[in-house]
């Protein structure tokens, strides 16, 4: 993840031979094939994830289980650079809570150790632990989970009204491979046992059976969920892709910057920073089972500049590169067009100053710690470095005639 100092200074200055001849239409269509292309490398993680689960599940041991912790380790690189085409684009951001919906109140899946568990205050399924049980009483309701599967873990979803009841997803899966972090804001993810997985003699946990079946059947939600995903933005027919590259151009553009935008600001910035920094909280942050989050943040970044430079490099290292917004505001405004570029490299190498510190031993949970000045500041100025992207990235939308862009801000001031 280490850049060279020439590599930065390319990224930030570079405009193609031909930027004066890209049109709108063109760049759309480029943004189409990126978002293709990381959908296709993200399912192809989940199917090695899915790969790892199997082995883990039909022969548990220490190894088999770092080996699916690894594995979806891995499936978090393309997944996280998603994101930035969930704003403005309703058939991602409708199907992305199945997904990666969290924080989550993992109770509702598995057994928890007392006393160290916080939930939403009035859920109804925070214990009501799937795992454990085959029917399940919420209220005056009972619901039969007898028979786990992909299709009832999705209907679980939001249970009883509840945000924080997530069933399915990276996280449901994260939690199922590393268990709960109880290290709050000090060192250490996650450690679930292999043994949570033996069955019979020497199973840990209790109903490593069902447990078993639970991270088989979210495991298999996940890749068939992408699989469809990878249908909308095929260049082969009618779909969601067809329908976005048969709008005016200029709204294109738009949906392009509003993504950038909202997932810079409102997202990245507010819910998955600020939101754990203020309250000093390790339950707001966002891979908190493994111990993840810098590099999901650092790679929800990364989602942001391969949109705003037209480039993404693929998990084999190929590069998908081509019309870019860069060269698009370029043709108008150079000037716009470097500040732009220059707070986009910013944001990403301030960024990945969470990555640094992780591999050196100082993890996003620890950073935003009560009493940690030095972490707080590091968190603060990635927010900071979000804010000023942001502010770029609607004069850049102007240039383009993109006015009012209005960047989600979920609700938080900066």
């Amino acid at each position: 993840m280490k850049k060279s100092a020439l590599a930065l200074f390319i990224s930030t200055a570079f405009i193609s031979q031909n930027a004066f001849a890209t049109q709108p239409k063109e760049v759309v269509n480029h943004y189409a094939d990126i978002a293709l292309a990381v959908y296709q490398d993200a399912g192809t993680t989940a199917q090695q994830l899915d790969k790892a689960i199997k082995n883990l599940i039909a022969s548990p041991s220490e190894k088999t289980l770092k080996s699916a912790k690894t594995a979806w380790l891995a499936s978090r690189v393309p997944y996280q650079q998603s994101e930035v085409f969930r704003f403005g684009n309703a058939v991602v951001d409708d199907w992305e809570g199945q997904l990666n919906a969290w924080p989550l109140d993992e109770g509702m899946i598995d057994y928890v150790k007392v006393g160290a568990y916080n939930h939403e205050l009035g859920n109804a399924g925070a214990t009501a632990n799937i795992i454990a049980n085959k029917e399940l009483q919420i209220g005056n309701n009972k619901i039969d989970v007898n028979k786990i599967t992909p299709e009832l873990l999705a209907s679980l979803n939001e249970l009883a009204g509840s945000e924080a009841n997530v069933a399915t997803g990276y996280h449901a899966i994260e939690f199922l491979l590393w268990g709960q972090d109880l290290n709050g804001t000090n060192a250490g993810a996650g450690a679930r046992s292999y043994t949570d997985y033996v069955q019979g003699t020497g199973c840990t946990g209790g109903n490593c059976d069902r447990r078993a079946e639970y991270l088989q059947a979210t495991s298999t939600l996940l890749v068939s969920d992408l699989a469809w995903m990878q249908t909308q933005w095929a260049d082969n027919g009618e779909n969601y892709r067809s329908e976005l590259t048969a709008k005016a151009p200029k709204e294109g553009l738009r949906i392009m910057l509003f993504g950038m935008g909202s997932l810079s600001l409102g997202e990245l910035a507010g819910e998955r920073m600020k939101v754990a920094l203020e309250a000093n909280s390790p339950e707001d942050e966002h891979d908190c089972f493994s111990d993840n989050t810098h590099n999901s943040h650092y790679f929800n970044q990364k989602g942001i500049s391969n949109v705003w430079f037209g480039s993404y490099t693929r998990i084999d290292g190929t590069k998908v590169t081509g019309p870019s917004l860069n060269d698009l505001v370029a043709k108008s405004d150079k000037n716009v067009a470097k500040q732009t570029s220059k707070a986009v490299t910013a944001a990403d190498n301030q960024v990945h100053t969470l990555v640094s510190s992780a591999e050196k031993g100082t993890a996003f949970d620890q950073l935003i710690a009560t009493g940690n000045k030095s972490g707080n500041a590091l968190v603060a100025a990635s927010i900071k470095s979000l804010v000023v992207q942001t502010a770029e990235i609607e004069k850049a939308a102007g240039v383009l005639g993109v006015t009012n862009l209005n960047s989600d801000t979920a609700d938080h001031e900066f």
